[in-house]
């Protein structure tokens, strides 16, 4: 009998900062696919609060020991990584119906690069709904609470680098985020 090939799934983005919302996606994601690479971009057009070995550094972090989870960078297009990777498959996960318009467009795109690349859209946990990277950065920024949205060594490293930001300030209140 031969033996089934192993499904991979290429989770890709630029994860500045990966939060719980990621981290529930890729859980879940696991629930369907052998294995999952977690692909971080170099080329986002985007001006991110890490580098890019910072973020795979923290996310390998968060990973640690979970053998069917792979962090890797990347540049380029995710059509050309993803068969280096040996996988055929992109998971991306959707939060709302603005998710779907863009994405929608990416899957049809890359489908038109490589015809044998698939995508495969996961509803994002409704818990995480209304998070993403960019509202984390701008509320941390502000001085807002960010603790349960993002993984706690993740929390330590936004709250560590606003500070290097501001001069050694917390862009925090004294003694740390305010409770509501």
């Amino acid at each position: 009998m031969a033996q089934k090939p192993e499904r991979i799934a290429v989770y890709p983005g630029t994860f500045d900062p990966f939060h719980n919302g990621h981290l529930s996606l890729v859980r879940r994601g696991l629930e369907v696919f052998d294995r999952i690479i977690v692909a971080v971009a170099r080329d986002s057009g985007k001006n991110p609060l890490f580098s890019l070995e910072e973020r795979v550094d923290m996310i390998r972090e968060i990973f640690r020991g979970q053998l069917r989870v792979e962090v890797e960078a990347f540049s380029g297009l995710l059509v050309d990584y993803v068969p280096g990777a040996h996988a055929n498959t992109i998971l991306r996960g959707l939060r709302a119906v603005s998710d779907f318009e863009y994405e929608f467009q990416m899957a049809l795109m890359n489908r038109k690069l490589k015809p044998s690349i698939h995508t495969v859209f996961m509803m994002t946990d409704y818990r995480w709904l209304y998070i993403s990277s960019s509202i984390i950065k701008d509320v941390a920024k502000l001085g807002g609470v960010i603790e349960g949205l993002v993984p706690e060594s993740i929390q330590a490293r936004i709250e560590a680098r606003l500070a290097d930001v501001h001069g050694g300030a917390s862009a925090l209140p004294a003694g740390g985020p305010a409770k509501a």
